[in-house]
């Protein structure tokens, strides 16, 4: 039996078994014509972290639980540095984005609702409740635009133990994502409460004794040209018990394959998204065959974390395959994007010869800096859309412009693969810049150099774990 699935026991001819327990079908319905060639902008929203307990308090031990009695003393009414994020600073960072959004845009919404509290204080209806209180905000601030959401690590309780077969939490997504996703997408988020899947349930509970598969991830067609592919990545997370001697949690690994296959054969063009408020520029393009774009959204990010020497975000195994699943179908994805570290970071990943594939972010979280200032990062969209978002209000400012900090012609995987190559060059400030940008501007008086270099320059260039290992052999 796989180690992905859990196991069953059925009431009918062996011959159903691998339909009733094998991985959930790809699913991705048209939703809509819209021009194929059509430019438009998305918002990345991500790690949102609401902590409902902030508070102004004389006390600053007192001021939010996220602090974890650290004094919180720059304490303001748009929160604090040591605190998650009060709710007063997601609702003026959606009031701004907000005015600037288009009928054409969506929204990309990459997981981590609750705060970073002990798994004592929280409680799953807790984090049900926390879940859509931020879907209802964000619903109430763009009430036009469709959201794709991901699941985060702390979207779960006890947080990271994401399992393999239909919960509570799964089926509130459900419920609570039903206005944006379509039944297909639903039905692989969540076997539970979902319309298209009544039939299949009642069947299920009557004939098979066996936890239904569920994974959280889906797959949706946003329009003509533009599919959106959404990965449950806490299936791979080291702390995830659940999952721990599964090859294939949930049957993700061969769900992804099915769908890029079917999206090779299409002729689509797949781009793989994850964790970072951005508003990033998106293009399709009009050619003689049907070219179609996916963007691939995830929580914790695949390669090795640029932080921790020899560390990968997610097991090194599934980390493995999953680059390998990347490099098989090279030529239907064009891009990755994550999130979880917290910081802004950029990934190559190249073939085995070197040679480069797709590009790849991750970043930051909405949060409160020293100043009492929230700050957007952006990658490459209109600058004057951020220049009108921050002259509106004295809480924010831009934080850079990547073409522009870094004298890109643009964010294509050739550019940002001579980019990460300059990063080692002797007399180069280019690192010192992008490491400033990696901290978000927290503090100038940071350096990485020698070692912390070293880690950082392989986790951008280098996923796998052989060509990560000899970069870091030579950087030594």
């Amino acid at each position: 039996m796989d180690a992905g699935h859990p196991p069953c026991f059925v009431r009918l001819p062996l011959l159903l078994l691998p339909l009733l327990c094998g991985a959930a079908p790809a699913a991705a319905a048209p939703t809509g014509g819209s021009d194929v060639a059509a430019t438009g902008e998305f918002w990345h929203i991500t790690d949102l972290h609401l902590d409902p307990t902030y508070h102004l308090a004389e006390d600053p031990t007192k001021v939010c639980y996220s602090s974890k009695g650290v004094p919180a003393t720059h304490a303001g009414l748009f929160g604090d540095f040591l605190c998650d994020s009060p709710y007063r600073l997601i609702q003026s960072a959606f009031s701004h984005m907000a005015p600037l959004t288009r009928p054409e845009d969506f929204i990309v919404w990459t997981g981590d609702s609750p705060p970073h509290v002990p798994a004592d204080e929280l409680s799953t209806d807790i984090v049900i409740q926390v879940i859509s209180n931020m879907t209802q905000t964000i619903r109430q601030h763009f009430p036009n635009l469709t959201v794709y959401p991901a699941l985060g690590n702390h979207d779960y309780w006890p947080q990271d133990q994401m399992p393999t077969s239909t919960n509570d939490i799964y089926r509130a997504a459900a419920q609570l994502w039903k206005p944006w996703l379509q039944p297909e997408a639903l039905l692989t988020l969540s076997q539970g409460d979902v319309s298209s899947s009544a039939a299949l349930k009642v069947f299920l509970s009557r004939f098979v004794f066996c936890p239904v598969p569920a994974g959280g991830f889906y797959s949706q067609l946003v329009k003509p040209g533009l599919r959106v592919v959404s990965l449950n990545t806490i299936l791979y997370y080291g702390p995830d018990k659940v999952t721990r001697n599964m090859t294939d949690p949930a049957g993700q690994f061969e769900w992804l394959e099915q769908t890029l296959e079917k999206a090779a054969q299409s002729l689509e063009k797949v781009w793989n998204l994850s964790l970072k408020p951005d508003l990033v520029t998106y293009r399709t393009l009009n050619v003689a065959f049907f070219l179609l774009q996916v963007y691939i959204i995830a929580h914790v990010p695949v390669g090795y974390l640029p932080f921790a020497r020899n560390t990968t975000a997610i097991r090194e195994s599934h980390n493995e395959r999953l680059v390998a699943i990347c490099r098989d179908y090279s030529h239907v994805i064009a891009g990755h994007f994550y999130g979880h570290t917290h910081r802004d970071s950029i990934m190559v990943l190249l073939d085995k010869q070197g040679g480069h594939f797709n590009m790849g972010t991750y970043g930051d979280w909405l949060t409160s800096g020293a100043s009492l200032k929230w700050t957007f990062e952006e990658l490459q969209f209109n600058k004057s859309v951020m220049s009108s978002l921050c002259s509106a209000s004295s809480l924010c400012r831009l934080e850079y412009i990547m073409t522009e900090a870094f004298g890109l012609a643009d964010l294509q995987p050739r550019s940002l693969l001579q980019l990460g190559l300059s990063f080692m060059l002797p007399q180069t400030k280019a690192f010192d810049k992008y490491f400033g940008h990696y901290m978000v501007g927290y503090n100038s008086s940071i350096v990485c150099e020698g070692a912390c270099k070293v880690s950082q320059v392989c986790a951008v260039l280098h996923l796998d774990r052989l060509s990560y290992s000899k970069c870091v052999a030579k950087g030594e």
